[in-house]
């Protein structure tokens, strides 16, 4: 479902796939190849949501702000998570049921492990791998996890191109 809000409506790039289960609403935009997947909700209401190229939204998880937020380019937001930042940077993975809250920002080529918690108005710095309840920097990232960001993002950007192709899009 893509619906306006208070006069404003997503910006869908056309080569984007959005989930015909998915919800997308008000102010929000969305870049080439990136994929929203079902059961997602991109609720634009409050602040604008800028989602730039290349990033994949998966199932069932919510994207909201207070204020504005920008999820920079090749990004993977693992199933479940609840996403209501200031800012993830480029090159970043979210791991499934992650929680990032508001006023958080995302350096890039960042990893956030499932089911960790970024507080509140924290900053993570770039190249950072992120871990626990509440989530804390453990290190760099190891190139392993930049392969499974690369990897991840270069997977979804096929795939969504497929259920296009199919036509289960409600772009």
């Amino acid at each position: 479902m893509i619906k306006s809000f208070r006069g404003k409506a997503p910006r869908i790039a056309a080569s984007a796939f959005v989930s015909e289960a998915a919800h997308v609403i008000g102010d929000v935009e969305i870049g080439e190849n990136s994929s929203v997947w079902p059961g997602a909700v991109i609720r634009g209401d409050f602040g604008s949501i800028r989602i730039g190229r290349n990033t994949q939204i998966e199932d069932s998880s919510v994207v909201h702000a207070d204020s504005d937020m920008v999820i920079g380019d090749n990004v993977h937001i693992g199933h479940g998570a609840v996403i209501h930042c200031s800012r993830i940077g480029n090159r970043v993975l979210v791991g499934m049921n992650a929680t990032i809250l508001h006023g958080a920002e995302i350096g890039d080529f960042c990893v956030i492990a499932a089911n960790s918690l970024v507080g509140e108005r924290k900053r993570i710095p770039e190249g950072s791998f992120v871990a626990g309840m509440p989530g804390r920097v453990r290190g760099k990232v190891s190139p392993r996890q930049a392969a499974w960001i690369d990897l991840g993002v270069e997977y979804y950007v096929k795939l969504a191109a497929e259920y296009g192709r199919l036509g289960l899009t409600a772009t």
